[in-house]
């Protein structure tokens, strides 16, 4: 699963099969604007995404986890929500349910600020299902993405 954070604001998250650096960097192409600050750990598929975007790293293996602004605290408390939704809610994720798992957590993480209106939280919902339709047939075939 691939994760970005935009720092104190939203989160996208995309299962991905692979966390090569084509993989990767085409992501953040798709999901970040040029020139943004990204910050990551020193995994070395990130390698090269000073070429298009402002690079700051942190070497968690040297115990540093707190450069300047570089940080990844806030990518860890979304994996940390994920891993509690796992341990505590669901148990075990299924690969061919994987993105829809994926879907209610992102949804949670950006529409789950108590500051926002339970009923603005709702009309957003609502919102993002108007004119879609899933149906057991596409959740037995495994057809994620192409809700009508």
């Amino acid at each position: 699963m691939m994760v970005i954070w935009e720092r104190n604001g939203r989160v996208v998250a995309k299962v991905v099969g692979e966390t090569d650096k084509e993989t990767l960097l085409g992501g953040a192409l798709r999901s970040v604007g040029t020139g943004s600050t990204v910050c990551t750990d020193e995994q070395v598929s990130y390698v090269g995404l000073d070429t298009t975007y402002d690079h700051k790293s942190i070497c968690h293996s040297a115990k540093q986890f707190v450069d300047g602004i570089a940080h990844t605290n806030g990518i860890e408390s979304v994996w940390a929500v994920v891993q509690r939704g796992f341990y505590g809610i669901y148990h075990s994720f299924s690969e061919k349910h994987l993105p829809l798992y994926v879907v209610g957590f992102v949804f949670r993480l950006n529409e789950g600020n108590c500051e926002v209106d339970t009923m603005d939280r709702l009309e957003s919902l609502v919102m993002g299902m108007r004119g879609r339709r899933l149906t057991y047939e596409m959740l037995k075939e495994g057809v994620h993405g192409n809700a009508t």
